[in-house]
């Protein structure tokens, strides 16, 4: 990937995960380098799909809402379900607690109705 397409891509990210000014756009190469998109989702032996279960799953017991909203709708966009996700969401009631699963399916219900919305436009 060229450095305009990384920092294009870099932007993207802070924008959704902000940093400040000073090293906003490190922040988002740091994440580009290690995470996306030659590092650990492009690896072998899991599908984007999978990794996006595993994903929404450790955000959701961690409760780290900020990453669970842009991972719910990756999720959605790799192809998971809107009833899968909110299985793996009640799943881990049992393993990560109610308080941490009843905020994750808050949280999915946020990102549900948002793209419902964005549909409802792209339509009009």
């Amino acid at each position: 990937m060229d450095e305009e397409k990384k920092l294009k891509m870099a932007r993207r990210i802070t924008d959704a995960l902000p940093a400040p000014d000073e090293i906003r756009d490190d922040w988002g190469k740091l994440i580009i380098d290690t995470v996306l998109p030659a590092g650990v989702w492009s690896r072998d032996g899991l599908s984007q799909r999978d990794r996006s279960l595993i994903t929404v799953a450790a955000l959701t017991v961690l409760y780290r809402p900020n990453e669970l909203r842009l991972h719910l709708d990756r999720a959605l966009s790799n192809g998971v379900s809107r009833e899968e996700l909110s299985e793996v969401i009640m799943h881990l009631a049992i393993y990560g607690g109610f308080p941490t699963s009843v905020e994750g399916m808050h949280i999915a219900k946020e990102v549900f109705d948002a793209r419902d919305q964005a549909d409802d436009s792209d339509k009009s």
